[in-house]
């Protein structure tokens, strides 16, 4: 909770709640650079953490940057830096110290007693963001997993003083501390919320194989947050996903029917944006939703043209593309925001990236060869086969240009010969007709 002569009439940022109400907090942002290479690889993280701040609803007021090598083990920051800090955050009357890190307990402990005042990590940050976005039922549960996860080693030193004991017989002694009490409440608030996601997860699983039955291809979209997914979902499908100029404005997944050139349809879904050093609560709490990503048959990969790093940008979601397992995914990487960037720099960044293409989903330009990419990318990832269907079956011919590309269709005494581009799921459904896969024959017992 926030000191009581801190307190200006309104709930603060805390390291154990994680709360951070929409008024305006100032804040400090701290930041060693620690695992970056440059010192200006360290200012563009604080000032992704100024945006994150200004998200949360905290204003910064000063930004103190102190290169290390390794941070200090008791106050992060230097002993003589950890005291500037402190004399500013008095000079200038702030509300929270903000990390561009993860912080220990012990770490957070010592320097909230050394600042007077609230503590806050760049993960506690992220979390109260997630908790102001979150919108669905499964959302808001993933969330408030997380936020626990990341609360439960941060007990210790909280609320040490003895609970009340009995009087009978058999109740005397020191009964149970408070930072014990908490601790089981949490733990048991922890096992329900990951049960609960089990169950929503089994839905969510459900629905993904009554898609593979009905032979539904998806699209995932997926990029840096604030990289214009909702925006480009929008043009492509006419939807109406909540658009902003903030950071993580869309939590939830929306997918949407998606009409391409040929005439078939698929599925496409915004996700959640990335970030750098997206935290590991919120990873393994959006597990199920960030298997929409990994499920899917082929990924449009955002990259804000206009972004000062788009380069860097790539990078940090390619990381967390790797840790949900969805490096395999077919990629097409599409640069937004083309309509205000620079056009040297999109013309560079198409250079040095083959097979890209640049979009201004507002504007609508590009958006047609977008789709046609899509349409010529899903196409050729689909497997060839050969099919001889008796005349009798005629529906089944019908169903092959419905939701595939038929190549060639040859009609024979004993019925019709077919060659055709088909997603795994309708190739499955017609498998006793199949009679060669990408050249290969196929005999049926």
């Amino acid at each position: 909770m926030s000191r009581e002569h801190l307190d200006r009439g309104r709930r603060r940022l805390t390291a154990t709640e994680v709360d951070l109400e929409v008024t305006h907090q100032t804040a400090i942002l701290v930041g060693t650079g620690y695992g970056m290479a440059t010192t200006e690889d360290a200012e563009a993280s604080l000032e992704e953490l100024a945006r994150l701040a200004d998200t949360a609803g905290a204003e910064p007021v000063a930004i103190e940057l102190q290169r290390r090598p390794t941070p200090d083990p008791r106050l992060y920051v230097g002993k003589g830096k950890a005291q500037e800090i402190r004399e500013l955050a008095e000079a200038l009357d702030v509300d929270v110290v903000i990390f561009d890190d993860e912080l220990s307990p012990a770490q957070q402990r010592n320097l909230e007693q050394l600042f007077e005042r609230d503590v806050v990590d760049r993960v506690a940050l992220i979390l109260d963001i997630f908790a102001q976005h979150a919108q669905s039922q499964e959302g808001m549960l993933q969330v408030e997993l997380a936020q626990l996860r990341y609360r439960l080693p941060r007990l210790r030193g909280r609320g040490l003083q003895l609970s009340q004991q009995g009087g009978g017989i058999g109740t005397r002694g020191p009964g149970e501390t408070q930072l014990e009490v908490d601790r089981r409440r949490i733990q048991r608030r922890i096992t329900k919320l990951e049960r609960d996601l089990v169950g929503l997860a089994r839905t969510r699983g459900t629905q993904r194989k009554s898609r593979l039955r009905r032979s539904l291809t998806t699209v995932a979209l997926v990029g840096y947050t604030n990289a214009g997914k909702s925006t480009l979902l929008n043009r492509l499908t006419d939807a109406s996903v909540l658009v902003e100029d903030r950071l993580f404005s869309t939590l939830d997944p929306t997918t949407r029917r998606l009409r391409l050139p040929g005439g078939e349809t698929v599925l496409a879904s915004d996700t959640v944006g990335f970030v750098r050093r997206l935290p590991h609560q919120l990873v393994e709490s959006f597990r199920s939703t960030l298997d929409e990503v990994a499920d899917a048959d082929f990924m449009l990969h955002l990259v804000d043209a206009s972004d000062t790093d788009p380069d860097g940008r790539i990078r940090a979601v390619r990381g967390v593309l790797a840790d949900i397992d969805a490096v395999a995914v077919p990629e097409l990487l599409v640069f937004t925001k083309a309509d205000v960037a620079d056009p040297e720099t999109v013309a560079d960044l198409l250079r040095n990236h083959p097979e890209s293409l640049a979009v201004g989903a507002r504007t609508g330009d590009g958006i047609a060869e977008l789709v046609a990419r899509i349409g010529d990318r899903l196409r050729a990832l689909a497997t060839i086969v050969e099919l001889e269907i008796p005349y009798d079956r005629g529906e089944v011919l019908a169903a092959l240009h419905r939701e595939g590309d038929v190549l060639v269709v040859v009609h024979e005494e004993a019925g019709t010969r077919v060659r055709a581009r088909l997603p795994e799921a309708v190739a499955g459904r017609f498998a006793d007709l199949v009679t060669a896969v990408d050249g290969v024959a196929v005999t049926h017992r």
